[in-house]
């Protein structure tokens, strides 16, 4: 037909919306992604439309990855605390079982709070699947949660009871450490661009915030010189480890432009932005030699925001890139989805050809 549909009106009629469609003019030869601006070939998408949903999570999901990561470290460190000294260290152990105690709780809540229903998490712990992030989180904070509870209560109790919680403490802190990174785990698990293309170092980000988290909390507790030393030391590692691999992250999502912008812009940037300034002052702050107690507290306090804003600049940029389809798009014609897995571009040209720049 005349109009390039290739419509014949005797057979059959288009009505609707999509009835007004023209073909194109000329044909348009398969070429590489061509990321320079909006409707070049490689950039084509369906009506600007999201190809994929972002997730139903609220804020207290970020909220969760905050205090679950920062609990955990805690106890870990608690646990590491235990195992060296645990007289010279003694105020720092307490900290810590009282801090896994009262996050784990604050964590569940949280948890189940984004599920509407308490039952629903029940329901969570009927199987165990290794290959699901969420179910292997679930009993990771199940575990997590029941020892750091009896960690915390056997310091009232007689001798014997302390030396079970010791044994409970260590416990913790190895599921510590799995709470505090498994959530990287669960978001790079996804579609989302700006989580799936930093799938490998998503996991190490979110614990070393952790880490970062969990030093900043004990600085605002404060304890005796010993105790502060062993802080620095373990908040510092997090601090320049969050660091790191959140500059690793950003060259890793800066190679699909799309999904990078939520890094850059609005919301998400500015909380983005702000995790490494408030991250960076904070490291500053705390290799200040002789310091005061105010002064550590200062740091902790910029630390802790430095951690969050971590988190929630994370949630908000991956909601925002699932519903921007040239991220999803560009990230799949660079053969950074499913070719990565399976080693066959999702989008293809003639003969099979990878629609990527070589």
């Amino acid at each position: 037909m005349s109009d390039g549909r290739n419509i014949d009106s005797r057979l059959g009629t288009l009505s609707g919306e999509g009835s007004q469609q023209r073909g194109a003019t000329e044909v348009v030869p398969w070429k590489a992604l061509d990321t320079s601006g909006y409707g070049v070939p490689g950039d084509r998408t369906y009506y600007d439309r999201p190809v994929i949903k972002k997730s139903v999570w609220s804020w207290d999901i970020p909220a969760y990855y905050y205090v679950g990561g920062a609990t955990g470290s805690a106890m870990a460190l608690g646990a590491a605390a235990t195992l060296i000294n645990r007289d010279r260290l003694s105020r720092l152990v307490l900290q810590s079982r009282v801090v896994g105690l009262a996050g784990s709780m604050v964590s569940a809540y949280f948890l189940v709070h984004d599920l509407g229903r308490p039952e629903r998490f029940l329901n969570m712990m009927r199987v165990f699947r290794p290959t699901s992030p969420m179910s292997v989180g679930a009993w990771i904070l199940f575990f997590f949660s029941g020892s750091a509870g009896v960690a915390a209560i056997s310091q009232l109790g007689p001798r014997w009871i302390r030396r079970i919680g010791d044994a409970s403490a260590v416990i913790s802190g190895v599921f510590g450490l799995g709470l505090s990174g498994y959530t990287g785990v669960l978001v790079s698990n996804t579609t989302v661009p700006v989580w799936q293309r930093p799938h490998r170092l998503m996991p190490a980000l979110f614990l070393s915030s952790g880490v970062s988290g969990a030093a900043s909390v004990f600085d605002l507790l404060g304890g005796n010189p010993r105790e502060q030393r062993a802080v620095l030391l373990f908040g510092t590692a997090g601090k320049l480890a969050e660091l790191s691999f959140a500059y690793l992250m950003e060259r890793s999502v800066a190679t699909v432009p799309e999904a990078a912008r939520p890094l850059e812009d609005g919301l998400s940037g500015f909380l983005w932005k702000a995790s490494k300034v408030l991250t960076a002052a904070s490291l500053l702050i705390a290799l200040v030699p002789n310091s005061s107690a105010r002064v550590r507290r200062i740091s902790g306090v910029l630390g802790s925001l430095g951690s969050l804003c971590t988190r929630f600049g994370v949630h908000y940029a991956g909601q925002r890139s699932a519903m921007n389809p040239r991220a999803t798009f560009q990230q799949q014609r660079g053969g950074q989805g499913a070719y990565a897995v399976t080693g066959r571009a999702a989008v293809t040209g003639p003969g099979d050809a990878r629609a990527v720049l070589e």
